[in-house]
Order: C-alpha cells, then structure tokens, then sequence
C-alpha cells in the first residue's frame, strides 16, 4: 500500500515525521553553491540543479525517500574574484552537513544519501558522510556522491555530447544544457561563450566534471586555482553546444540512476560493528 506522506521534508509536520521514520526511507540531502557561472546562467546553478535532480529522482520513487530542503552554500573560495560568490569554510560546511545527518539519525532515519551538486564540495561532503557514522556510533549509514557519478548520467553525457575534452566543466555544455531544461528563462544564451583552457595548460590538466566521458588516456587529478586565472568570463566548457534536449536527457538519466542507487541503499543490510580488541 503506497504511503499517503509526501517525500518534501520540508512540508510534513512533526507527527507525520514519527510516522514516516517507520518506512525506512532514503534520506536525500542535497548540496550545492552559490557562485558564478559566466554570463549566461545564476548564480544559484549547482543548488538548483542539483536540487531538480533529486526532486525528479523522488517523484520516481517517492515511497522510498525523503527530500531535505537543500544546503545551498559550499566551498568556493576559488570563485570569489567574481562579484557575489559565497564561500563557506571546508571545515564549517562539513560539519553542518554532518550534524544535518547525526539530527536525522537522532529522529529515528537510517539511511541518508548526502547528494552533491558542486566539484569542490564532495571532499567534504564525503568526509560529512564517514564522520556522521562514527559519531552515530554505526546507527546511520550514510553515502554520499556528487550525481555527475550517476553511472548512466555519464554514459548519457558521453553519447550525446558535442564538446570535446574540457567542453563539460563549469557553465559549460552540460549545465547549461540541465538549466535550459529545468528554468530555460533564466538563460541568457545571447552571451554564452565557449572557453575550453589556455592552450598551454598540459592535458591531464585541462578541466573536465569527473565522470563525464574523460579520455581513457587522462588521469583524475585536482588542481583548482583562482578561477579568474584560467577563464576569462568564468565560463570553462562549451556553453553555446548547451540545449534544452540534451538537458531533458541529462535529467532523465541522473533521476533513473540515482533512483537505483537509492533502491540499493535501501536494501543494504545494516552492519554490525565488530570491535577485535
């Protein structure tokens, strides 16, 4: 029998909260930032797509899962030479998402998925995630991932492309592509502009989100300098190869993937610690 609570947990009321901790749902929290992305989109970018991901992901399967009310600030000190950047301390947005996690193992949840919208949050974001098992002593198991992972968003990403390496990294064919999908209003792609790296950058350099059809011949490897050094406008991609279409399809399989992902966590039995001392 479907449940009658709703998946928006910013919606229920405190009883309906006591009732919804019995159907072991996912927890869903998203993450993003507010910072700039070129030209042509919002600063609210890797929030708000982020957030459409999971709320496409919950509508799926929403008697498996709950939707926190999004974390909308991140890490982006590297971003700040652009007027109205916002950027939280690595350590302080870790340890709000972790207690974020420990609260919702204090009411009762068992599983969170922590789901990460932007690149320099998912150290943190993974770090939130161990921290709030151990400090839970075991009693939540909580995953994290930054949903550009989602295995077949990345395959999707990889067919229908039109950029080559570097075209998919920030404000670039594919965000630009999700946000024309989801709020096409709120893109002005009369100034788009396509930046794919200073030719003298070495090519197991050049920007690519991790997960999206990287070279087999390039290794992962970080390296984020101030933004306004190696993009002139903010933009590091192929924004002008960026449609409505493609987005549609991005979201499609970010939301089936993800949906996946949260089944298996659902079905992931709870371990029992085993102390050897």
């Amino acid at each position: 029998m479907s449940s009658k609570i709703s998946f928006n947990y910013g919606e229920l009321k405190w009883p309906e909260i006591r009732e919804v901790v019995k159907e072991d749902r996912v927890v869903m929290l998203p993450t993003g930032s507010i910072e700039q992305h070129g030209l042509h989109l919002p600063m609210n970018t890797d929030s708000a797509l982020c957030y459409e991901v999971c709320r496409r992901t919950a509508e799926r399967i929403p008697d498996k899962v709950l939707l926190m009310p999004p974390v909308i600030y991140g890490y982006a000190p590297h971003h700040m030479d652009f007027p109205g950047n916002m950027s939280i301390e690595g350590v302080t947005f870790l340890r709000y998402v972790r207690d974020i996690v420990v609260s919702l193992a204090h009411h009762g949840f068992k599983r969170v998925l922590i789901v990460n919208g932007h690149g320099s949050n998912h150290i943190y974001v993974d770090a939130a995630a161990r921290q709030a098992i151990i400090d839970t002593e075991g009693k939540v198991l909580c995953a994290a991932l930054s949903y550009w992972n989602v295995a077949r968003l990345a395959q999707t990403a990889k067919r229908i492309r039109d950029s080559g390496p570097g075209g998919m990294s920030h404000a670039c064919e594919f965000e630009t592509s999700m946000y024309l999908a989801m709020k096409p209003e709120l893109v002005d792609m009369d100034k788009a502009t396509d930046w794919l790296g200073a030719p003298n950058i070495p090519g197991n350099f050049k920007h690519e989100i991790i997960g999206l059809s990287r070279p087999p011949n390039r290794s992962v490897v970080s390296l984020v300098p101030y933004w306004s050094s190696i993009s002139p406008n903010g933009v590091y991609g192929a924004a002008t190869k960026g449609t409505k279409e493609k987005g549609e399809q991005l979201f499609e399989a970010a939301a089936e993937g993800l949906a996946e992902i949260i089944t298996d966590l659902r079905n992931y039995p709870m371990p029992e610690r085993v102390d050897h001392h």
